[in-house]
C-alpha cells in the first residue's frame, strides 16, 4: 500500500486494473485501518477517474456473494440516494410497476441513509426475509418477477472498509459504488444520481462494462425524476434536458414528494400507492421513472409507450400483485 500511495500522492491516477487491484487489497483485509484511511481521503481531496471507480467496481463485484439467474434478462433500478429530499420510495415502487408488466427485476438495496426509509426498510417491514441463497432468489424472480439482494449480505468484504468508513464521516467512493456492484450483474440498469458529475461517472462505468444504462438527474438536486422541474437523461443513444411537460406530466410540487418521517408512514405512502390509492402527483412521478426503466428494458419503444405499459401495470392492480406473490414466497 505504501507505493500505491506514494504515486496517488504524487497526483498520479490509477489504471483500472491498479484500481481492481488495490481494492482487491483491501476488501481480502491486506491493509490497516490507518492505509486504507489514506487511500480514501486521496478521493475526497480530488475527483476520482471514471477508470478508478470502474476498476473498484470490478473488485467489489470479483469479492462478492456470486448469484446466477441463468437465461434471464434483468435490470435493476436505484436512485444513489444523497439528495436529501426525504422522498417516498420511488424506486422501490417502480420495481414492481416493472415486475407488473413482466419485467425481470433484480433489485440491489439496503436501508435509508438520507432518507427515513429505504427499499431494505420498506419489505422488511412487510415480511419479506433477507438471504443471499441463490436457489430462493431465482424461486421469487421466476414466480414473481422481481428479486431482492439486501446488500449487505452479499458484500461480506465491507467489513475491512466500515469501520474506517464510520471514523471518517465523510462521503467516500464507496457512497459511489452502491448501485453499480448488484451480485446479479443485470444486463440493464437505470440509476438517478445525485448531481451531474455522478451522472458522468455512471453512464461511462456502466456503458465500459457493457451494461445498458439510462442515468437520471432531476436539475434541482432529485436523484430521480421528480417532476419538480427539468431533468437530463442520458443514455447511449442521447443526452437530453427534459421538462415534465415534454413527457407528458404536469410539474408537481416538492411536498407532494414528502416520503414519512418514519418507517411505518413511508410504508402506508408505498401501499397507497400500489393499492391505487395514491395522489395524482405520486402517479405521475412513478408512471415518469418507471416509463424510463421500460425504455431502458426495451430501447425499441417509445417513451410513451413505456409510460402507458408503465401505467396499466399500476392501475391495473398487477404491481400489486407481485409485491404479494414476493411476499407469499417468504
Amino acid at each position: 500500500m505504501k507505493e500505491i500511495l506514494t504515486y496517488l500522492f504524487n497526483q498520479n491516477i490509477l489504471t483500472k486494473q491498479e484500481s481492481r487491484d488495490a481494492l482487491l487489497g483491501i476488501g481480502q483485509g491486506k491493509y490497516s485501518d490507518p492505509e486504507i484511511a489514506s487511500f480514501l481521503t486521496v478521493f475526497l481531496m480530488r475527483k476520482i477517474h471514471p477508470d478508478e471507480l470502474s476498476g473498484f467496481r470490478d473488485a467489489f463485484l470479483e469479492l462478492c456473494v456470486p448469484v446466477t439467474i441463468p437465461d434471464t434478462i434483468t435490470i435493476d433500478v436505484c436512485g444513489t440516494g444523497g439528495d436529501e429530499k426525504n422522498t417516498f420510495n420511488i424506486s422501490t415502487l417502480n420495481s414492481f410497476v416493472l415486475a407488473g408488466a413482466d419485467v425481470k427485476v433484480a433489485k440491489h438495496g439496503n436501508y435509508g441513509v438520507s432518507s427515513s426509509c429505504g427499499s431494505s426498510n420498506v419489505l422488511e417491514y412487510l415480511g419479506y426475509k433477507f438471504s443471499n441463497d441463490n436457489d430462493k432468489i431465482r424461486k421469487e424472480i421466476e414466480k414473481s418477477n422481481i428479486c431482492y439482494l439486501h446488500a449487505p449480505l452479499f458484500h461480506p468484504s465491507m467489513k475491512y472498509v466500515g469501520p474506517v468508513r464510520k471514523s471518517l464521516k465523510l462521503k467516500t467512493f464507496f457512497n459511489l459504488l452502491g448501485p453499480m456492484v448488484n451480485p446479479v450483474k443485470p444486463q440493464n440498469q437505470i440509476v438517478g444520481v445525485y448531481n451531474e458529475e455522478a451522472l458522468e461517472l455512471y453512464h461511462h462505468v456502466f456503458s465500459d462494462a457493457g451494461i445498458n444504462n439510462i442515468i437520471l438527474y432531476s436539475l434541482d438536486g432529485y436523484d430521480e425524476i421528480s417532476l419538480t422541474g427539468n431533468f437530463r437523461a442520458i443514455s447511449e443513444n442521447e443526452d437530453r434536458i427534459y421538462t415534465p411537460e415534454t413527457i407528458g406530466f404536469e410539474k408537481v410540487k416538492p411536498e407532494d414528494l414528502y416520503g414519512g418521517n418514519s418507517v411505518e408512514e413511508s410504508v402506508k405512502l408505498f401501499l397507497n400507492i400500489l393499492e391505487g390509492k395514491g395522489t395524482a402527483s405520486q402517479n405521475f412521478v412513478i408512471f415518469a421513472n418507471a416509463g424510463f426503466a421500460l425504455k431502458c428494458y426495451y430501447p425499441e419503444k417509445s417513451l410513451e409507450e413505456c409510460v402507458n405499459i408503465a401505467r396499466e401495470s399500476l392501475e391495473s392492480g398487477k404491481a400489486l400483485i407481485m409485491l404479494k406473490k414476493l411476499i407469499a414466497l417468504q
